[in-house]
Protein backbone atom coordinates (compact mmCIF):
# COMPACT_ATOMS: atom_id res chain seq x y z
CA UNK A 1 0.00 0.00 0.00
CA UNK A 2 1.32 3.42 -0.97
CA UNK A 3 1.96 5.65 2.04
CA UNK A 4 0.00 8.88 2.43
CA UNK A 5 3.17 10.90 1.90
CA UNK A 6 3.70 9.32 -1.53
CA UNK A 7 0.23 10.29 -2.78
CA UNK A 8 0.41 13.73 -4.37
CA UNK A 9 -2.51 16.15 -4.05
CA UNK A 10 -2.27 18.84 -6.70
CA UNK A 11 -4.26 20.99 -9.16
CA UNK A 12 -5.34 19.33 -12.40
CA UNK A 13 -4.39 20.92 -15.72
CA UNK A 14 -5.51 20.24 -19.29
CA UNK A 15 -3.24 17.24 -19.70
CA UNK A 16 -4.60 15.50 -16.61
CA UNK A 17 -8.29 16.21 -17.16
CA UNK A 18 -9.22 12.92 -18.86
CA UNK A 19 -7.63 10.93 -16.03
CA UNK A 20 -9.37 13.14 -13.44
CA UNK A 21 -12.68 12.58 -15.28
CA UNK A 22 -12.13 8.80 -15.21
CA UNK A 23 -11.53 8.91 -11.45
CA UNK A 24 -14.65 11.07 -11.03
CA UNK A 25 -16.77 8.52 -12.91
CA UNK A 26 -15.26 5.68 -10.89
CA UNK A 27 -16.05 7.39 -7.60
CA UNK A 28 -19.68 7.93 -8.61
CA UNK A 29 -20.00 4.34 -9.92
CA UNK A 30 -20.51 5.46 -13.50
CA UNK A 31 -18.92 3.91 -16.59
CA UNK A 32 -15.25 4.88 -16.08
CA UNK A 33 -14.38 6.24 -19.52
CA UNK A 34 -16.38 8.99 -21.22
CA UNK A 35 -16.62 9.71 -24.93
CA UNK A 36 -14.45 12.46 -26.37
CA UNK A 37 -17.58 14.59 -26.82
CA UNK A 38 -18.54 14.28 -23.15
CA UNK A 39 -14.98 14.94 -21.98
CA UNK A 40 -14.86 18.12 -24.05
CA UNK A 41 -18.23 19.27 -22.69
CA UNK A 42 -17.08 18.68 -19.12
CA UNK A 43 -13.76 20.33 -19.84
CA UNK A 44 -15.64 23.41 -21.05
CA UNK A 45 -17.99 23.34 -18.07
CA UNK A 46 -15.14 23.06 -15.58
CA UNK A 47 -12.66 25.32 -17.39
CA UNK A 48 -12.97 28.14 -14.87
CA UNK A 49 -13.28 25.85 -11.85
CA UNK A 50 -10.67 24.77 -9.33
CA UNK A 51 -9.91 21.10 -10.03
CA UNK A 52 -7.79 19.07 -7.64
CA UNK A 53 -6.78 15.42 -7.77
CA UNK A 54 -4.84 12.95 -5.66
CA UNK A 55 -2.33 10.93 -7.67
CA UNK A 56 -0.76 7.59 -6.80
CA UNK A 57 2.06 6.59 -9.17
CA UNK A 58 0.65 9.01 -11.72
CA UNK A 59 -2.95 7.70 -11.63
CA UNK A 60 -5.74 9.93 -10.30
CA UNK A 61 -7.40 8.22 -7.33
CA UNK A 62 -9.41 11.09 -5.78
CA UNK A 63 -11.14 14.17 -7.18
CA UNK A 64 -12.28 17.53 -5.85
CA UNK A 65 -13.75 20.60 -7.53
CA UNK A 66 -14.76 24.03 -6.30
CA UNK A 67 -15.96 27.14 -8.05
CA UNK A 68 -17.32 30.63 -7.31
CA UNK A 69 -20.99 30.80 -6.39
CA UNK A 70 -23.49 33.34 -5.10
CA UNK A 71 -25.86 32.23 -2.33
CA UNK A 72 -28.90 34.23 -1.26
CA UNK A 73 -29.09 34.93 2.47
CA UNK A 74 -32.24 35.75 4.43
CA UNK A 75 -33.50 39.14 3.25
CA UNK A 76 -32.26 38.89 -0.35
CA UNK A 77 -28.58 39.83 -0.15
CA UNK A 78 -26.15 37.45 -1.80
CA UNK A 79 -22.83 36.31 -0.35
CA UNK A 80 -19.78 34.93 -2.19
CA UNK A 81 -19.55 31.19 -1.69
CA UNK A 82 -17.02 28.48 -2.38
CA UNK A 83 -19.10 25.74 -4.01
CA UNK A 84 -17.63 22.26 -3.46
CA UNK A 85 -18.49 19.41 -5.82
CA UNK A 86 -17.13 16.35 -7.67
CA UNK A 87 -15.76 14.92 -4.41
CA UNK A 88 -14.67 11.29 -4.80
CA UNK A 89 -12.09 8.87 -3.46
CA UNK A 90 -11.52 5.66 -5.41
CA UNK A 91 -12.43 2.50 -3.43
CA UNK A 92 -8.77 1.41 -3.46
CA UNK A 93 -7.68 4.56 -1.59
CA UNK A 94 -10.26 5.19 1.12
CA UNK A 95 -9.32 5.99 4.72
CA UNK A 96 -6.00 7.60 3.84
CA UNK A 97 -6.95 11.20 4.58
CA UNK A 98 -7.19 12.27 0.92
CA UNK A 99 -10.52 14.06 1.30
CA UNK A 100 -9.27 15.84 4.40
CA UNK A 101 -6.18 17.08 2.58
CA UNK A 102 -8.19 18.37 -0.38
CA UNK A 103 -10.96 19.89 1.74
CA UNK A 104 -8.64 21.64 4.19
CA UNK A 105 -6.62 23.18 1.35
CA UNK A 106 -9.76 24.36 -0.42
CA UNK A 107 -11.41 25.88 2.65
CA UNK A 108 -8.23 27.69 3.64
CA UNK A 109 -7.97 29.15 0.12
CA UNK A 110 -11.65 30.15 0.20
CA UNK A 111 -11.14 31.94 3.52
CA UNK A 112 -8.12 33.73 2.07
CA UNK A 113 -10.13 34.81 -1.00
CA UNK A 114 -12.80 36.33 1.22
CA UNK A 115 -15.64 33.88 0.60
CA UNK A 116 -18.25 34.13 3.34
CA UNK A 117 -19.38 30.49 3.19
CA UNK A 118 -18.67 27.22 1.44
CA UNK A 119 -21.51 25.06 0.10
CA UNK A 120 -22.10 21.53 -1.13
CA UNK A 121 -24.79 18.91 -1.76
CA UNK A 122 -23.92 15.89 0.39
CA UNK A 123 -24.29 12.47 -1.24
CA UNK A 124 -23.84 10.92 2.22
CA UNK A 125 -24.80 12.54 5.52
CA UNK A 126 -21.96 11.56 7.93
CA UNK A 127 -19.03 12.89 5.90
CA UNK A 128 -19.07 16.68 5.97
CA UNK A 129 -19.93 17.62 9.53
CA UNK A 130 -16.33 17.00 10.53
CA UNK A 131 -15.27 19.82 8.20
CA UNK A 132 -17.66 22.33 9.77
CA UNK A 133 -20.55 21.97 7.31
CA UNK A 134 -24.14 21.82 8.51
CA UNK A 135 -27.38 21.00 6.66
CA UNK A 136 -28.97 24.38 5.92
CA UNK A 137 -31.93 23.52 3.66
CA UNK A 138 -34.29 20.59 3.24
CA UNK A 139 -35.68 19.19 0.00
CA UNK A 140 -39.11 17.58 -0.34
CA UNK A 141 -40.65 15.76 -3.29
CA UNK A 142 -44.35 15.13 -3.67
CA UNK A 143 -46.08 12.66 -5.97
CA UNK A 144 -49.52 13.90 -6.99
CA UNK A 145 -52.26 11.35 -7.68
CA UNK A 146 -53.94 13.42 -10.40
CA UNK A 147 -57.37 11.67 -10.52
CA UNK A 148 -57.66 12.09 -6.76
CA UNK A 149 -56.58 15.74 -6.71
CA UNK A 150 -60.07 17.14 -7.27
CA UNK A 151 -58.96 19.35 -10.15
CA UNK A 152 -61.27 19.81 -13.11
CA UNK A 153 -60.02 17.47 -15.86
CA UNK A 154 -61.34 19.97 -18.41
CA UNK A 155 -59.10 22.77 -17.11
CA UNK A 156 -58.15 24.98 -20.03
CA UNK A 157 -55.91 27.63 -18.50
CA UNK A 158 -55.45 30.11 -15.65
CA UNK A 159 -58.51 32.00 -14.47
CA UNK A 160 -56.56 35.14 -13.56
CA UNK A 161 -56.08 36.40 -17.11
CA UNK A 162 -52.63 34.85 -17.44
CA UNK A 163 -51.66 32.08 -19.84
CA UNK A 164 -49.43 29.02 -20.09
CA UNK A 165 -47.46 28.37 -23.28
CA UNK A 166 -44.97 25.74 -24.36
CA UNK A 167 -41.42 26.93 -25.06
CA UNK A 168 -38.54 25.78 -27.22
CA UNK A 169 -35.06 25.44 -25.68
CA UNK A 170 -33.78 28.63 -27.30
CA UNK A 171 -36.67 30.56 -25.70
CA UNK A 172 -35.78 29.08 -22.30
CA UNK A 173 -32.22 30.36 -22.70
CA UNK A 174 -33.59 33.84 -23.45
CA UNK A 175 -36.27 34.08 -20.75
CA UNK A 176 -35.01 31.79 -18.01
CA UNK A 177 -31.98 33.70 -16.66
CA UNK A 178 -33.89 36.90 -15.87
CA UNK A 179 -36.73 34.98 -14.21
CA UNK A 180 -34.32 32.95 -12.12
CA UNK A 181 -32.46 36.10 -11.09
CA UNK A 182 -35.72 37.53 -9.77
CA UNK A 183 -36.34 34.34 -7.82
CA UNK A 184 -32.91 34.18 -6.23
CA UNK A 185 -33.16 37.78 -5.01
CA UNK A 186 -36.26 36.86 -3.04
CA UNK A 187 -35.65 33.37 -1.61
CA UNK A 188 -32.91 32.40 0.85
CA UNK A 189 -30.94 29.32 -0.16
CA UNK A 190 -31.17 29.87 -3.92
CA UNK A 191 -27.86 29.87 -5.82
CA UNK A 192 -26.95 31.55 -9.10
CA UNK A 193 -27.15 29.87 -12.51
CA UNK A 194 -24.59 30.89 -15.11
CA UNK A 195 -24.94 30.84 -18.90
CA UNK A 196 -23.40 27.36 -19.14
CA UNK A 197 -26.06 26.06 -16.73
CA UNK A 198 -28.78 27.07 -19.18
CA UNK A 199 -26.87 25.61 -22.11
CA UNK A 200 -26.51 22.28 -20.34
CA UNK A 201 -30.12 22.22 -19.18
CA UNK A 202 -31.45 22.85 -22.68
CA UNK A 203 -29.09 20.54 -24.54
CA UNK A 204 -27.00 23.21 -26.24
CA UNK A 205 -24.04 21.61 -24.44
CA UNK A 206 -24.15 17.84 -23.76
CA UNK A 207 -22.58 16.93 -20.42
CA UNK A 208 -23.57 13.26 -20.54
CA UNK A 209 -23.57 10.67 -23.29
CA UNK A 210 -27.34 10.69 -23.83
CA UNK A 211 -29.79 13.58 -24.02
CA UNK A 212 -33.59 13.56 -24.06
CA UNK A 213 -35.15 16.93 -24.67
CA UNK A 214 -37.68 17.80 -21.93
CA UNK A 215 -40.82 19.86 -22.31
CA UNK A 216 -40.78 23.49 -21.20
CA UNK A 217 -43.76 25.69 -20.32
CA UNK A 218 -43.98 29.33 -19.25
CA UNK A 219 -46.62 31.27 -17.31
CA UNK A 220 -47.24 34.89 -18.30
CA UNK A 221 -49.42 37.16 -16.19
CA UNK A 222 -52.35 39.10 -17.60
CA UNK A 223 -49.93 41.96 -18.33
CA UNK A 224 -47.67 39.60 -20.31
CA UNK A 225 -44.88 39.39 -17.73
CA UNK A 226 -43.01 36.10 -17.38
CA UNK A 227 -43.58 34.92 -13.80
CA UNK A 228 -42.98 31.18 -13.92
CA UNK A 229 -41.38 28.39 -15.91
CA UNK A 230 -41.22 24.61 -15.71
CA UNK A 231 -39.13 21.86 -17.27
CA UNK A 232 -40.52 18.34 -17.22
CA UNK A 233 -40.41 14.90 -18.83
CA UNK A 234 -43.16 12.32 -19.30
CA UNK A 235 -42.76 8.56 -19.40
CA UNK A 236 -44.75 6.17 -21.61
CA UNK A 237 -46.59 3.65 -19.46
CA UNK A 238 -49.91 1.98 -20.24
CA UNK A 239 -51.88 -0.52 -18.18
CA UNK A 240 -53.10 -3.95 -19.29
CA UNK A 241 -56.56 -2.54 -20.08
CA UNK A 242 -55.02 0.04 -22.43
CA UNK A 243 -55.35 2.76 -19.84
CA UNK A 244 -52.70 5.54 -19.78
CA UNK A 245 -50.63 5.49 -16.59
CA UNK A 246 -48.04 8.12 -17.45
CA UNK A 247 -46.01 10.14 -14.93
CA UNK A 248 -44.84 13.70 -15.52
CA UNK A 249 -41.57 14.33 -13.68
CA UNK A 250 -40.63 17.94 -12.97
CA UNK A 251 -36.95 18.68 -13.53
CA UNK A 252 -37.34 22.21 -12.18
CA UNK A 253 -40.13 24.72 -11.62
CA UNK A 254 -39.38 28.33 -10.70
CA UNK A 255 -41.90 31.08 -10.10
CA UNK A 256 -41.95 34.57 -8.63
CA UNK A 257 -45.67 34.68 -7.79
CA UNK A 258 -48.18 32.25 -6.25
CA UNK A 259 -50.37 32.74 -9.34
CA UNK A 260 -47.57 31.39 -11.53
CA UNK A 261 -46.99 28.41 -9.25
CA UNK A 262 -50.69 27.57 -9.16
CA UNK A 263 -51.05 27.84 -12.93
CA UNK A 264 -48.03 25.64 -13.66
CA UNK A 265 -49.01 22.90 -11.18
CA UNK A 266 -52.57 22.89 -12.54
CA UNK A 267 -51.19 22.72 -16.07
CA UNK A 268 -49.03 19.69 -15.23
CA UNK A 269 -52.02 17.95 -13.66
CA UNK A 270 -54.16 18.62 -16.77
CA UNK A 271 -51.93 16.94 -19.37
CA UNK A 272 -53.76 14.13 -21.15
CA UNK A 273 -52.63 10.62 -20.15
CA UNK A 274 -50.76 11.87 -17.08
CA UNK A 275 -52.04 10.27 -13.87
CA UNK A 276 -49.11 11.14 -11.58
CA UNK A 277 -46.94 14.24 -11.25
CA UNK A 278 -43.60 14.06 -9.46
CA UNK A 279 -42.75 17.51 -8.15
CA UNK A 280 -38.96 17.28 -8.09
CA UNK A 281 -37.11 18.85 -5.16
CA UNK A 282 -39.14 21.59 -3.46
CA UNK A 283 -39.03 23.46 -0.18
CA UNK A 284 -40.76 21.48 2.60
CA UNK A 285 -43.37 24.25 2.96
CA UNK A 286 -44.05 24.46 -0.78
CA UNK A 287 -47.54 25.60 -1.76
CA UNK A 288 -48.21 22.64 -4.08
CA UNK A 289 -50.55 20.66 -1.78
CA UNK A 290 -52.56 23.81 -1.00
CA UNK A 291 -53.23 24.35 -4.72
CA UNK A 292 -55.15 21.05 -4.88
CA UNK A 293 -58.80 20.73 -3.80
CA UNK A 294 -57.67 17.54 -2.05
CA UNK A 295 -54.18 18.16 -0.59
CA UNK A 296 -53.93 14.48 0.37
CA UNK A 297 -53.48 13.72 -3.32
CA UNK A 298 -49.94 15.09 -2.92
CA UNK A 299 -47.99 12.47 -0.97
CA UNK A 300 -44.47 13.17 0.29
CA UNK A 301 -42.18 10.61 -1.36
CA UNK A 302 -38.79 12.12 -0.45
CA UNK A 303 -37.65 14.42 2.33
CA UNK A 304 -33.98 14.90 3.19
CA UNK A 305 -31.22 17.39 3.87
CA UNK A 306 -30.06 19.23 0.75
CA UNK A 307 -27.77 22.28 0.72
CA UNK A 308 -24.97 22.13 3.30
CA UNK A 309 -23.20 25.32 4.37
CA UNK A 310 -19.82 25.90 6.00
CA UNK A 311 -19.46 29.40 7.47
CA UNK A 312 -16.02 30.88 6.83
CA UNK A 313 -16.64 34.34 8.31
CA UNK A 314 -19.15 34.56 11.17
CA UNK A 315 -19.28 38.36 11.20
CA UNK A 316 -19.97 38.78 7.49
CA UNK A 317 -22.42 35.88 7.41
CA UNK A 318 -24.53 37.21 10.27
CA UNK A 319 -24.43 40.76 8.94
CA UNK A 320 -25.46 39.66 5.43
CA UNK A 321 -28.90 38.47 6.49
CA UNK A 322 -31.93 40.16 8.03
CA UNK A 323 -33.72 39.22 11.27
CA UNK A 324 -37.31 38.58 12.27
CA UNK A 325 -37.17 40.59 15.52
CA UNK A 326 -34.99 43.01 17.44
CA UNK A 327 -32.66 41.63 20.08
CA UNK A 328 -29.14 40.83 21.21
CA UNK A 329 -27.45 37.44 21.49
CA UNK A 330 -23.89 36.40 22.37
CA UNK A 331 -22.74 33.27 20.54
CA UNK A 332 -19.74 31.12 21.45
CA UNK A 333 -18.79 29.47 18.14
CA UNK A 334 -16.39 26.52 18.15
CA UNK A 335 -14.58 25.79 14.88
CA UNK A 336 -12.40 22.70 14.82
CA UNK A 337 -11.00 23.85 11.48
CA UNK A 338 -9.65 27.04 13.04
CA UNK A 339 -11.20 29.33 10.41
CA UNK A 340 -13.79 31.41 12.23
CA UNK A 341 -14.31 30.35 15.86
CA UNK A 342 -14.77 32.83 18.69
CA UNK A 343 -17.34 34.72 20.72
CA UNK A 344 -19.61 37.16 18.89
CA UNK A 345 -22.38 39.57 19.83
CA UNK A 346 -25.27 39.69 17.37
CA UNK A 347 -27.41 42.82 17.53
CA UNK A 348 -30.63 42.92 15.48
CA UNK A 349 -32.61 46.13 15.08
CA UNK A 350 -36.32 46.74 14.55
CA UNK A 351 -35.83 47.18 10.80
CA UNK A 352 -34.31 43.70 10.50
CA UNK A 353 -30.69 44.77 10.05
CA UNK A 354 -28.02 43.00 12.06
CA UNK A 355 -24.52 43.78 13.28
CA UNK A 356 -22.00 41.30 14.61
CA UNK A 357 -18.82 42.02 16.57
CA UNK A 358 -16.31 39.94 18.56
CA UNK A 359 -16.90 40.27 22.31
CA UNK A 360 -15.62 39.18 25.72
CA UNK A 361 -19.12 39.17 27.22
CA UNK A 362 -20.57 35.98 28.67
CA UNK A 363 -22.02 33.68 26.03
CA UNK A 364 -25.77 33.12 25.79
CA UNK A 365 -25.52 30.15 23.43
CA UNK A 366 -22.60 27.80 22.63
CA UNK A 367 -22.50 25.83 19.40
CA UNK A 368 -20.26 24.31 16.73
CA UNK A 369 -19.82 26.23 13.48
CA UNK A 370 -21.81 23.53 11.65
CA UNK A 371 -24.81 24.09 13.92
CA UNK A 372 -24.59 27.82 13.28
CA UNK A 373 -24.73 27.04 9.55
CA UNK A 374 -27.90 25.01 10.10
CA UNK A 375 -29.47 28.04 11.82
CA UNK A 376 -28.11 30.73 9.49
CA UNK A 377 -30.63 30.41 6.63
CA UNK A 378 -33.53 30.12 9.06
CA UNK A 379 -34.44 26.47 8.50
CA UNK A 380 -33.42 24.86 11.79
CA UNK A 381 -34.56 25.58 15.34
CA UNK A 382 -32.09 26.36 18.13
CA UNK A 383 -34.62 25.02 20.64
CA UNK A 384 -34.71 21.73 18.72
CA UNK A 385 -30.91 21.52 18.52
CA UNK A 386 -30.62 22.29 22.24
CA UNK A 387 -33.05 19.47 23.04
CA UNK A 388 -30.85 17.14 20.96
CA UNK A 389 -27.72 18.27 22.83
CA UNK A 390 -26.17 19.93 19.78
CA UNK A 391 -26.51 23.50 21.10
CA UNK A 392 -25.91 24.49 24.73
CA UNK A 393 -27.79 27.25 26.49
CA UNK A 394 -25.50 29.29 28.73
CA UNK A 395 -28.43 31.50 29.67
CA UNK A 396 -31.95 30.18 30.20
CA UNK A 397 -34.20 31.06 27.27
CA UNK A 398 -31.33 31.84 24.87
CA UNK A 399 -32.36 29.14 22.37
CA UNK A 400 -35.91 30.47 22.21
CA UNK A 401 -34.55 33.97 21.65
CA UNK A 402 -32.28 32.66 18.89
CA UNK A 403 -35.32 31.18 17.14
CA UNK A 404 -37.17 34.50 17.41
CA UNK A 405 -34.23 36.20 15.70
CA UNK A 406 -33.08 33.63 13.16
CA UNK A 407 -36.02 31.54 11.99
CA UNK A 408 -37.94 32.66 8.91
CA UNK A 409 -41.65 32.62 8.08
CA UNK A 410 -40.94 30.66 4.87
CA UNK A 411 -38.28 27.97 4.79
CA UNK A 412 -35.16 28.40 2.63
CA UNK A 413 -34.92 26.45 -0.60
CA UNK A 414 -32.13 25.46 -2.96
CA UNK A 415 -33.65 24.23 -6.24
CA UNK A 416 -30.38 23.08 -7.80
CA UNK A 417 -27.77 20.37 -7.53
CA UNK A 418 -24.12 21.09 -8.30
Amino acid sequence: MTSRADIEVRPVDETGFADWNRALNTGFLREPHSSDEVIEARRKRFASHRLVGAFDAGRCVATFRSFPQELTAVGGRTVPADAVSSVTVSPTHRRRGLLSRMMEQDLAAAKERGDVVATLIAAEYPIYGRYGFGPATTTTEWTVDVPRSGLDARWAGPEDGGRVDLLDPEDVRKLGPELHDRLRRSRPGVIDRDELWWQLDTGALRFHGTWTEPFYAVYRSASGEVEGMVSYTVDDHWGDAKQPLNTASVRWLIAVSPAAERALWHYLCSIDWVVKVKSGGRAPDDLLPLFLPDPRAAAVTTQADWLWVRILDVVRALEARTYEAAGSLVLEVTDGGGLTGGRYRLEASEDGAGSCTPTDANADLSLEVGELAALWLGDESAVRLAAAGRVREERAGAARQADALLRTSRRPWCPDVF
